[in-house]
């Protein structure tokens, strides 16, 4: 199907292009959100006859959102969800999560504008895109964590799972000794360098 573009549309083109687009697009989201209309004799008079219009209205809103954008681009917000131990969420943050926490932080934005391809499932620093109109977006970090101490942490730059998985690591070769016997708990490093000097007696008695 081919329709005028009433504004730009990212990947597609700018006010007033005609181009051609699949039909189930056109009918499901372009014609109903008022982004085109159907490229008809018809709709291309009318739409240079209110061109003018249509470009000066774009203009304002365009304006509008590049003032709101000062006070939205960079902005990090806070969300505190139960997760595993690998970080996977028990759920997800979705885009209304995202809303409501920039509301909250006094940045009003609507569930439309937040651009994500899939649902947040894992703690950590993400970047989101925000559409405050076809022709400005601005990116906001979502910080995703356990708990407050947890969301600073990564704030900080600092990977909290990967610094899990490092102790975690570290706590079992420590606890490993492969000179156990089956069931028997290996000692700690002060036990062994105190164990060490009386072994070392006994093997010499043993020589003697």
């Amino acid at each position: 199907m081919e329709v005028i573009l009433l504004e730009r549309v990212e990947k597609l083109g700018q006010i007033g292009d005609i181009v051609s687009v699949k039909n189930g697009f056109a009918r499901n989201y372009l014609l109903p959100n008022k982004k085109a209309l159907r490229a008809n004799e018809a709709n291309k008079k009318v739409f240079e006859a209110n061109r003018a219009k249509i470009e000066a209205d774009n203009a304002s809103k365009r304006s509008d959102a590049e003032t709101a954008s000062k006070g939205i681009d960079g902005k990090t917000v806070k969300l505190i969800r139960q997760a595993s131990n690998t970080g996977q969420l028990y759920g997800s943050v979705s885009a209304r999560d995202i809303v409501e926490a920039l509301e909250a932080e006094g940045a009003k934005v609507s569930k439309s504008q937040i651009v994500m391809a899939r649902p947040i499932k894992s703690i950590g620093m993400h970047e989101v895109k925000v559409a405050l109109h076809p022709e400005v977006s601005v990116s906001v970090k979502v910080n995703v964590a356990r708990s407050p101490e947890e969301a600073d942490l990564q704030a900080q730059g600092i990977d909290v799972m990967a610094s899990m998985f490092e102790r975690d690591e570290a706590g079992f070769t420590e606890a490993y000794d492969p000179n156990a016997e089956p069931g028997e708990i290996a000692p700690t490093a002060e036990e062994a360098e105190a164990a060490a000097p009386a072994e070392a007696a006994g093997e010499g008695e043993a020589e003697a």
